[in-house]
């Protein structure tokens, strides 16, 4: 499972680019340039370089939405949507379209988390964001007329409760991308894991 961990500050340009393509295979999607930056830890002049060398290899791909690996896996690259837990679920409303709500959640920061980019899986993309504690990583995606909220399936210990807070935070941001008139009723909430009662009471008022 790929970790958000800090990488050496005088980490070797190979050690660099395989970083790279093992995080852009273990998020297989789009990230973006913020996104590999901010789960590598790696100073912005390095990571330019080393992802406009993978570029020329012909083993990643830039576009406007951000960067995905291209190629055969490098070593053992994790599989990231296939080790997720779900927190949450809610009923999107009558004609909410999900597409709307995905694109007014997409490429934002909020609170303790920051935008890291598309994840694509069979059941339809993701989008992801990092935490600020640099811990994990917090998904949310709209699969038939649900939308869904994501941690890692790791957690353990103290980091079950954070990875959780973190969800319920994004969750509560959802909402409210689901009722932009400040009007439109959400549907039903059902929450799948256990929390603090302020957790769920800062999504349910």
């Amino acid at each position: 499972m790929t970790s958000i961990r800090e990488a050496p500050e005088a980490m070797p340009s190979g050690g660099l680019d395989e970083k790279i393509l093992l995080t852009l295979q273990g998020l297989p999607g789009r990230i973006a340039f913020s996104g590999l930056r901010r789960v590598l830890h790696a100073h912005p002049e390095s990571l330019s370089r080393s992802l406009r060398r993978l570029e020329r290899e012909g083993l990643v791909e830039r576009s406007p939405d951000g960067y995905r690996a291209l190629g055969e896996p490098v070593g053992s690259s994790p599989n990231l949507p296939s080790d997720l837990r779900p927190i949450a679920r809610v009923d999107l409303p009558p004609g909410a379209l999900p597409e709307s709500v995905l694109g007014r959640l997409s490429g934002r920061w909020f609170g303790s988390l920051r935008w890291v980019g598309v994840v694509d899986r069979p059941g339809g993309r993701l989008l992801a964001w990092a935490r600020r504690d640099g811990v994990g990583y917090v998904l949310l995606g709209i699969e038939r007329g649900v939308l869904r909220v994501f941690v890692r399936g790791e957690s353990s210990g103290d980091d079950v409760s954070e990875a959780e807070d973190a969800a319920y935070e994004l969750l509560g941001h959802a909402v409210e991308a689901l009722r932009p008139s400040g009007r439109t009723e959400v549907g039903s909430v059902t929450f799948l894991s256990t929390t603090e009662p302020g957790a769920r009471n800062a999504i349910e008022n």
